[in-house]
């Protein structure tokens, strides 16, 4: 099916590269594939020469010259890998003229106010098991194995609860790791544990900002540089949350 401009406006078309960009960027995409899907998007409805500018705060869009460029603001970001190949899956719909673009953006705003992450209860038990594994991985004894889930079944689930309460993302990787440092020594200090480094690294991991860094590294390799030192960033700014909560447990007790 031949895709022509004139049977839309290049209004519609800047909502759907918005919206679009918007999902991905929000849920956990590098910089490069939301640009890359925005401008695949408007060249196939004739406008090849649209600009976009992203960075994990904000989308910068300007269709052509004569348009003036619109921006979203990115407020809450999280990690929904499901969402970013739906609206990665709906742009090559869309591109490709299997769809139309009013398909396009309500099924776009459908892939928007939809949740497609596991229940609360199922990313807990989920944290405190992989806590468990990484206790083993890192060399330790099979006796650090139940102390790290609940050491990392706790963290997860101080974090979930802290990004709740308080809008200060590093304040819940503190507290979260804070409560695991404490519950560990406790742990070790009634005889329930033998490896108290082993149980602290292990209840961490799933604490530490994996998709973070390899974003910000990939952005950097890609020519992104002020979405790859950003993203760092945010990365280093958690990392050291994390250690400091650690870090004060340590030196207190």
């Amino acid at each position: 099916m031949e895709i022509k401009l004139s049977d839309y406006t290049t209004h519609d078309i800047i909502n759907v590269c918005l919206l679009a960009g918007k999902i991905m960027l929000q849920s956990g995409a590098e910089t490069y594939r939301v640009e890359d899907t925005m401008t695949r998007i408007a060249s196939s409805f004739g406008l090849p020469y649209s600009h976009s500018f992203v960075t994990p705060t904000g989308i910068l869009f300007q269709a052509n010259d004569s348009e003036s460029a619109k921006m979203i603001r990115i407020v809450e970001r999280t990690t929904d890998l499901q969402k970013v190949v739906t609206a990665n899956g709906i742009s090559r719909q869309l591109t490709s003229g299997e769809i139309s673009i009013q398909k396009a953006h309500e099924l776009l705003k459908q892939v928007d106010v939809g949740t497609h992450a596991f229940p609360i209860w199922f990313q807990i038990i989920a944290a405190s098991i992989a806590s468990g594994c990484f206790a083993i991985m890192f060399q330790g004894g099979w006796k650090d194995f139940v102390p790290a889930i609940l050491c990392g079944g706790l963290g997860y689930s101080a974090i979930i609860y802290f990004h709740r309460l308080v809008k200060v993302k590093f304040f819940a990787e503190l507290v979260g790791s804070f409560l695991i440092g404490v519950l560990s020594l406790l742990l070790i200090n009634i005889g329930f544990g033998q490896s108290l480094d082993k149980i602290i690294i292990g209840s961490v991991m799933p604490l530490v900002p994996g998709l973070l860094i390899t974003n910000a590294v990939r952005d950097l390799m890609a020519g992104h540089l002020v979405s790859g030192l950003s993203r760092g960033a945010e990365a280093f700014l958690t990392a050291f949350a994390i250690g400091t909560g650690i870090a004060v447990v340590l030196t207190i007790f």
